[in-house]
């Protein structure tokens, strides 16, 4: 008589789903150098957020700068104006990229992948932050080839470095909830065009007395006066009273908002496709 001994198989552990996430900073690293890559092998966007300020700069100096300043100093006063510019048209391109990952679904990609949801848009911010300062570097260049001659001392220029860094930062996180909130790509440039005009409603260009009375508190009240006056006064070595203590505040209450609107704006949109 045979006996069978059963072979006893131990049972397979069930699968988790359990999704290990990289640690630390590792997937912001990752999108850091996607965006980048993206960004400047997209060349004519790049040249165009320098180019543009660039022109601009030179037209308000030598075609309107005789007529506003007779002095031939006006120079020293639209670079801040400028700087916002260029800042306001690289920040704009993020929109762009941010409304292109939506429609080509690569965020639902994104998603079933164990990654940080916040680390996308960041890839976008920090690549945005790092092609405008490299934009604003090429501004203040030429404006010093064609006469801007600034004043401040070491401290001064941290100063400025520190408070346009904040800036870029603060516009390029609400540019990338634009981009969220845009049905298309072609819409996200849209809103963000208009928010380019901030630029020239303040003391960025002109002197705030110079406008009409309905017009200068539109000009006072909002966050690029503070922030071109700050910049103005650190380069210049002026007293800017208490603009710096608005442009601090108004860049990161910005920052503070489109943080929140762009986090809400990724899970509520990733979780309808």
């Amino acid at each position: 008589m045979t006996s069978l001994t059963a072979a006893v198989v131990p049972e397979a552990a069930p699968a988790t789903s359990v999704r290990h996430r990289p640690p630390g900073l590792t997937a912001e690293l990752v999108f850091v150098g996607r965006a980048m890559r993206h960004s400047f092998r997209d060349t004519e966007s790049v040249l165009m957020s320098i180019l543009l300020p660039v022109m601009l700069m030179l037209l308000f100096t030598y075609v309107f700068g005789g007529a506003i300043d007779p002095t031939g100093e006006y120079v020293n006063f639209v670079v801040p104006g400028t700087i916002l510019t260029c800042a306001g048209f690289g920040a704009a391109t993020t929109a762009t990229f941010v409304a292109n990952d939506m429609r080509r679904g690569i965020i639902d990609r994104f998603r079933t992948m164990p990654v940080r949801a916040s680390a996308v848009l960041t890839g976008h911010v920090v690549a945005s932050l790092v092609r405008n300062l490299l934009a604003t570097g090429v501004v203040i260049v030429v404006a010093l080839a064609i006469g801007f001659r600034p004043e401040a001392d070491l401290g001064g220029w941290l100063a400025a470095f520190g408070i346009i860094a904040l800036w870029i930062l603060a516009i390029t996180y609400l540019f990338a909830a634009i981009g969220l909130a845009a049905g298309s790509p072609e819409a996200a440039t849209g809103y963000g065009f208009i928010l380019l005009f901030l630029p020239y409603l303040s003391s960025g260009f002109v002197q705030l007395n110079t406008l009409p009375d309905w017009l200068r508190p539109v000009a006072e009240f909002q966050p690029a006066t503070p922030v071109s006056d700050t910049i103005r006064g650190a380069l210049m070595d002026t007293d800017a009273a208490m603009q710096p203590i608005w442009a601090v505040a108004w860049c990161l209450g910005i920052l503070i908002v489109a943080v929140a609107w762009g986090g809400w704006l990724f899970a509520r949109k990733s979780a309808r496709r």
